[in-house]
């Protein structure tokens, strides 16, 4: 029971009280008389409620040294607490009524002495853990007042009249995490990854529903090479918060790590319908494209390291990465090529013939295993930027004003025109000493980062 409500709720039991015990001592003492308390001095004491089976006369001792507490009095109020314990020594509420009179008086460390007595005799007495709970914070031991203040409300059957008490846990709940969150990052700064962990966890326990504190902890699971873990944790955060975009990011970027390209692949879109961002975009885009790349045959994926490129993996390069373009170029019909059928880039060797990026030979054969030299590389580019003119006609005129000044390729060389728009479109830069070296044999990673250029150039 708070102090106003004992108040509004006692003041005429204690008359009659008083008027008991004064007739049983007027021979002994002369009892000042008990002020009128309208505004309690110490709203936030909570009255030392008394068991039902306590002597008369003892209760009535104690009610009063409330009264007077209330009003400010703490000399009397000492007095009365006293007088109730002289009559019965190991009453409880009298002895946390001088725990809260010390406490008035600014003597929290007697104070914590008193309730800690108090709850020797009755352990669960939610007054006196309250009362310790507000002398170790006046003491500058936030986290044990926590841990008082908790218990107190655990042991409270009362929803409602420990309302101060629970903002007060709220508030100290918050001010430890705070602190907690502080400590673990300073951690995480300096490197101690696993102490950050163990700090990350500890405020966990005390705020189990943060998002975030779960999110911070994946983190540094992540730092600490502990996917599965990491993954664990950015979950909980998930879960807790739906709007949480960050933790599905991070989840995407783990799932990429562990080479789990769909689950990567959902934990982007969910972040991206939560909150649109072009890295995330990005991320997805390539993701994609690992996918599809994943699903390509394994001579597809190793043309970028590979030292030469060969006529057949050209064609694949430009059948998958500009399928749209080629699509769309495709003349009507049938190519003639007798050598590709069991060629693994079969597929798109005959639709890129088809759109007329490249040709087939006049004895009808593609010769796939053939080297890729850097003037054919030309043609095959200059062919798809034109195609890619249709699309945007204002760019292609700039390339198309260009003349580029290449060393080993004058303006009248067949090889010049392909070589010239290749270069100012920046598909196929120029070499050592502003050379083009036409019969140089192109490697797989220029060929990649051709076709790289031209995407971006036909988006």
């Amino acid at each position: 029971m708070t102090a106003g409500r004992w108040h509004r709720g006692a003041a005429c039991a204690l008359a009659a009280l008083a008027a008991i015990d004064l007739a049983g001592c007027a021979s002994r003492e002369r009892l000042s008389a008990v002020p009128t308390v309208a505004s309690p001095k110490y709203p936030d004491f909570v009255f030392p409620s008394m068991p039902a089976n306590a002597p008369a006369v003892v209760t009535s001792r104690h009610e009063r040294g409330w009264q007077f507490l209330q009003a400010g009095d703490l000399r009397t109020a000492e007095q009365e607490f006293g007088a109730a314990l002289r009559r019965q020594p190991t009453f409880y509420p009298s002895i946390a009524g001088l725990g809260y009179v010390e406490l008035a008086g600014d003597r929290a460390q007697p104070a914590l002495g008193t309730f800690e007595k108090a709850l020797k005799t009755s352990s669960d007495y939610v007054p006196a853990l309250v009362g310790r709970g507000q002398a170790l914070l006046a003491l500058g031991r936030p986290a044990e007042a926590l841990d008082s203040f908790e218990a107190a409300l655990a042991k409270s059957g009362d929803a409602t009249a420990l309302a101060d008490v629970r903002r007060r846990v709220e508030v100290l709940r918050f001010q430890n995490t705070q602190s907690l969150v502080t400590s673990a990052r300073q951690a995480a700064a300096a490197g101690r990854h696993d102490q950050a962990r163990q700090i990350y966890k500890i405020a966990i326990e005390a705020s189990p529903e943060s998002a975030f504190l779960y999110r911070e902890l994946g983190l540094e699971d992540r730092a600490d090479d502990d996917l599965d873990q990491a993954l664990e944790h950015l979950r909980r955060a998930s879960e807790l918060d739906p709007s949480d975009a960050r933790s599905l990011v991070q989840m995407g970027e783990i799932y990429e790590l562990k080479d789990d390209l769909d689950a990567a692949a959902a934990a982007y879109t969910k972040a991206m319908a939560i909150e649109s961002s072009t890295d995330v975009g990005r991320r997805l885009e390539g993701l994609r494209e690992k996918a599809a790349l994943a699903g390509l045959p394994a001579e597809y994926r190793a043309i970028e390291s590979a030292p030469q490129l060969t006529r057949g993996a050209l064609a694949a390069l430009v059948g998958v990465n500009l399928a749209d373009i080629v699509q769309s170029a495709r003349r009507p019909g049938s190519v003639v090529a007798t050598d590709t059928r069991n060629h693994w880039a079969a597929t798109w060797i005959l639709p890129v013939v088809s759109a007329g990026v490249m040709e087939v030979y006049p004895n009808h054969t593609f010769q796939p295993g053939a080297v890729v030299r850097r003037g054919e590389m030309a043609q095959a580019v200059s062919r798809l930027l034109n195609l890619v003119a249709l699309r945007r006609p204002r760019l292609s005129a700039d390339w198309r004003k260009a003349r580029p000044r290449i060393a080993d390729v004058n303006p009248g060389n067949l090889v010049y025109p392909a070589a010239a728009l290749a270069v100012s479109s920046g598909v196929m830069p120029l070499l050592d000493g502003e050379t083009f070296q036409p019969t140089r044999p192109v490697t797989g990673a220029e060929a990649v980062a051709a076709m790289q250029r031209l995407r971006q150039l036909a988006r």
